[in-house]
């Protein structure tokens, strides 16, 4: 990371996720801290509100009230105190798309939102994203 800026890794890992993962339209990444959009792009412009619905849902889906007491619930009866969130992935299938939400290993604050189209075949889609994910956890960790 010495070389390159958090803003620019953030970038250069959504823009990736835009062109290695088969047949993506839209990625983006969420501050969970912060229920910010840090960084997105995507093959058409969207308007401002639709981007920030989808940074809230993010959050909601990893950190709102119910899923937060759902890993804090599992934890207990485990007996364990956990270094990191339970949930990490998340596939959501709409209408017309397919949604993966992938939380960063390297810092548990930021999560992927990956958005394709619903033909993909979603083992690639899965095989494609943990790469760069697994890229971007490597370059945070520099």
């Amino acid at each position: 990371m010495a070389d390159r800026s958090l803003s620019q890794i953030i970038g250069d890992a959504v823009r990736d996720f835009r062109q290695q993962v088969p047949e993506c339209i839209a990625a983006g990444m969420v501050d969970m801290s912060t229920g910010m959009l840090l960084a997105v792009e995507s093959a058409e412009a969207q308007p401002n509100d639709i981007m920030d619905l989808m940074a809230a849902s993010t959050f909601d889906l990893f950190q709102g009230r119910n899923v937060t007491m759902i890993e804090e619930l599992w934890n207990e009866r485990r007996g364990i105190t956990p270094a990191r969130h339970y949930f990490q992935e998340i596939l959501i299938n709409s209408d017309n798309l397919v949604h993966l939400f992938m939380r960063c290993d390297a810092n548990q604050d930021m999560v992927a939102a990956v958005v394709c189209r619903n033909q993909v075949n979603v083992g690639m889609l899965f095989a494609q994203a943990r790469m760069v994910m697994k890229y971007l956890n490597s370059s945070l960790s520099d």
